[in-house]
């Protein structure tokens, strides 16, 4: 079993001043790509744009300290944006606190209970669904400040489709020279990859749009118009909380943990194959929540772990979590020294940014390739769970959607129950229609006596396939009723139940059961629920031929 033991401590073992030199290069490099996006993915959460800095500097640091991962980069991601946002609006900044110290603290359970390895069982469809939902949040949140738009007084713009409605009721407040900014850091972040990989593109955009708004004619809002931006050190402070706030951001905070694990075991495993490595995903869900308990005291957001920044550290030459570290404390220092300049950002130009980012993350080749090749019900639970992301909120879409998810897969799961009872034949079938036969049943069958019959069994036997046993049907003249069960790999106590009241059906009619080929699990349940004690040992057999033969020794003796 994994041992929850940070890679640091096992990356030091073998550390050198090279390795420190390569790491120290690249965490400076992931803060300055950090830094703009920080700043945005917070103000998208509703929050000040410190809270994103606080987050990248707290969570960061943690998170790679005790992590499980060498190469993994934590900070405030997009994933969390729009429910950051709902809670804050409806909870305060102390719900926002309590729900990210309780998702915190599940993320802990989930590793030291080693849940680590759960998280491939929610659906690639359910992920894909939110994920480009999520992005469509984020593009509609933006176009206010894109585009300069003054929402109408009185309008409630907590939801994404009631923002929507408030950009469209105030389309006719657009701000020509907030659109003619956000175009062209727009293009910047577009055009800037293909020509440098050194500077972010989203570094040269904020200092493009500082430059337009500070030396042109022009009227646009900036970051210091509308919020007050404190360069101080963030502090531990407790919220205010209540039994009631508990219970109502309760499910919010586990939406958050489901989030926070998934987003940093894929971002693991993109990274572990970047650096043919291998995280230990236990103690990377152990860091995540003690990285999101520290980051909430301290005035932050959610966070976890980022594939982008994750990947620019290794392409930098990060190697071990000394990166990240570096990546949180170069973060400290620019909070200190150039937060003050924040308020220089035109709104505009983290519009801009956040557009990338949506665009980055909504995974649309892969929406649509599985639109062209999923089975209809996959296509489903990802249009249901896209459509319920935007419509409602992530909660509503994840419960929903592992629901409908959960009930279709049970669906296939008992269409491949089946229970059959084997072709009987006689002596005036012709002998081309005895040929048609399996060979084990043609082997045998021509020498059962009329008293004993054979049913197949594949499949799982769960509660949603369990009424197929009692389709068994028995004639007048069976006396021995045998269960073949070589392809029944498993059983729950549903099944067993109605394999009970067969076995007392059977009891009633002076039929005697066997069983033939129990597989390891089916056998532990009939020995538990005391199945196996009633039927009685000899009556489970180790194949099909000794079923028959112990049919048909009991057959002789009742003659006899």
């Amino acid at each position: 079993m994994e041992k929850i033991k940070p890679m640091l401590f096992t990356t030091w073992k073998t550390y050198s001043k090279e390795q420190f030199v390569k790491d120290v290069i690249a965490g400076i490099i992931v803060a300055i790509i950090a830094l703009p996006l920080s700043i945005a993915l917070a103000l998208a959460s509703g929050v000040g744009p410190e809270q994103g800095i606080y987050t990248a500097i707290v969570a960061g640091f943690v998170i790679s300290f005790l992590g499980g991962s060498q190469v993994q980069v934590a900070g405030p991601t997009a994933a969390f944006a729009t429910i950051v946002a709902g809670i804050v609006a409806k909870n305060g900044f102390d719900g926002l606190v309590v729900a990210t110290v309780l998702a915190g603290i599940i993320l802990i359970l989930m590793g030291l209970f080693h849940f680590g390895s759960l998280i491939k069982f929610i659906p690639y469809t359910i992920t894909t669904g939110f994920t480009a939902g999520i992005a469509v949040t984020i593009l509609i949140g933006q176009f206010k400040d894109f585009c300069g738009v003054t929402y109408p007084e009185g309008m409630a713009t907590i939801e994404t489709m009631e923002k929507l409605k408030a950009f469209i009721a105030g389309i006719s407040t657009i701000n020509a020279d907030a659109v003619v900014v956000g175009i062209v850091c727009l293009a910047i972040l577009i055009i800037a990859p293909k020509f440098t990989e050194k500077i972010p593109g989203s570094l040269i955009a904020v200092i493009v749009g500082i430059l337009m708004v500070r030396f042109l004619p022009l009227k646009v809002n900036t970051i210091g118009d509308l919020y007050t931006i404190n360069s101080s050190i963030p502090m531990p402070k407790l919220p205010n909380v209540s039994f009631d706030m508990v219970r109502t951001v309760l499910p919010d905070a586990f939406t958050i943990a489901v989030l926070a694990a998934i987003e940093s075991l894929l971002s693991c495993v993109v990274a572990d194959g970047m650096i043919n490595g291998h995280h230990r995903s236990n103690t990377e869900l152990v860091a995540q929540g003690a990285g999101n308990i520290a980051s909430a005291l301290f005035g932050g957001i959610p966070a976890t772990g980022a594939i982008a920044r994750t990947a620019a550290n290794v392409k930098n030459g990060g190697r071990t979590p000394i990166a990240g570290m570096v990546h949180s404390v170069t973060l400290l220092l620019v909070l200190v020294i150039l937060m003050p300049y924040a308020g220089l950002i035109p709104m505009p130009t983290i519009a801009a940014i956040l557009f990338m980012v949506a665009y980055n993350m909504c995974q649309w080749r892969s929406f649509v390739r599985l639109v062209k090749t999923a089975p209809k019900s996959d296509i489903a639970v990802l249009v249901l769970t896209f459509i319920l992301t935007v419509v409602f909120d992530l909660v509503v879409a994840i419960e929903i959607g592992m629901l409908l998810a959960c009930l279709l897969f049970m669906k296939r799961m008992s269409d491949e129950t089946s229970i059959k009872s084997w072709k009987y034949t006689t002596i005036h079938e012709e002998e081309s229609d005895i040929e048609k036969q399996d060979k084990e049943e043609r082997e045998q069958l021509m020498h059962i006596s009329d008293s004993i019959r054979v049913y197949e069994m594949s499949g799982p036997l769960f509660f949603g396939a369990a009424d197929r046993i009692g389709t068994i049907i028995v004639k007048d003249m069976t006396k021995y009723l045998i269960l073949r069960m070589r392809s029944v790999p498993a059983m729950d106590i549903t099944a067993m139940n109605a394999m009970d009241s067969l076995y007392e059906k059977c009891k009633a009619d002076g039929i005697i059961l066997i069983l033939s080929h129990v597989n390891e699990q089916p056998m532990r349940v009939m020995q538990k629920s005391g199945f196996y004690e009633k039927i009685g040992s000899e009556n489970f057999c180790r194949n099909i031929y000794a079923a028959i033969e112990r049919a048909e020794s009991l057959l002789k003796e009742a003659e006899g």
